[in-house]
């Protein structure tokens, strides 16, 4: 039997405990809940302790009223033995002295259960204004933690988005980009060069015919002034370009515009 009882109080004390850890857990996930928890349970409290007030103010209330008659009718008591003495009816004063004492003791009763009353609903009331003000202190708590936890949460969300925040794919894909503009620019001053360089040769060509051509005349020149000179001598030249230069002028220099060599 006592090997029965441990056994089951080990399984309770061991159901206990994995409940109150996963509860542990649970509020720790959730701290919204244990705050809003424990404030419910002082509010329950609370609300006890305003019934059990209740009765104790209710109980002194009973009491004064009690203490009130119990004095009012020793105040008769005392009018009736004062009248029973005056009119020499001892059997009657000799009763109403009995009652007189027993209202005395009554009222000495009232008085202290009433004093005590009174300091057990002074108590309750002070217990319910401090009881009423923690649970004032814990909502204020509830809402400073849950904010405190609220920003801290948000501040490591952030830690951890920046954290794990990579540059590596944007400056890669600005990497891309740079080359593509560099690629751009090269593709285009090569182009610029290589138009360059075509005018280059073709403003070379123009100016080796232009050479050329000055040559040719420079040697029609010639030609035309050793044949003048040999007519002035009395010989015959039967060449073209002597019969041409007696009858034509000598053609004029010509000129490159914008060049002069």
């Amino acid at each position: 039997m006592n090997d029965s009882s441990s056994l089951w109080s080990r399984l309770v004390r061991l159901v206990r405990g994995f409940f109150g850890a996963a509860l542990d857990d649970v509020e720790k996930q959730h701290p919204r809940i244990a705050y809003d928890n424990a404030v419910q349970t002082m509010i329950e409290k609370y609300e006890r302790l305003k019934a059990s007030a209740a009765v104790i103010v209710r109980r002194r209330e009973d009491l004064d009223q009690r203490l009130a008659k119990e004095r009012e009718e020793l105040t008769t008591v005392a009018r009736e033995l004062e009248l029973a003495v005056d009119t020499s009816r001892d059997d009657l004063a000799l009763a109403l002295i009995e009652k007189r004492d027993l209202g005395v003791a009554e009222v000495t009763r009232l008085t202290a259960e009433l004093e005590q009353a009174r300091r057990d609903a002074d108590d309750v009331k002070d217990a319910l204004v401090s009881f009423k003000a923690e649970i004032g202190k814990l909502k204020l708590e509830r809402d400073r933690m849950l904010a405190r936890l609220a920003g801290a949460q948000a501040r490591l969300q952030v830690d951890e988005q920046l954290d794990g925040l990579s540059l590596d794919a944007e400056v890669r894909a600005l990497d891309n980009v740079r080359e593509h503009i560099g690629n751009t620019l090269a593709a285009a001053k090569l182009r610029q060069e290589l138009s360059a360089t075509d005018l280059t040769k073709r403003l070379a060509g123009l100016r080796k015919d232009v050479a050329q051509e000055r040559v040719r005349d420079e040697l029609q020149r010639l030609k035309a002034a050793r044949a003048v000179k040999l007519v002035g001598s009395g010989e015959r030249v039967e060449d073209d370009a002597v019969v041409k230069v007696r009858h034509e002028p000598a053609p004029p220099l010509r000129l490159t515009p914008g060049r002069s060599d």
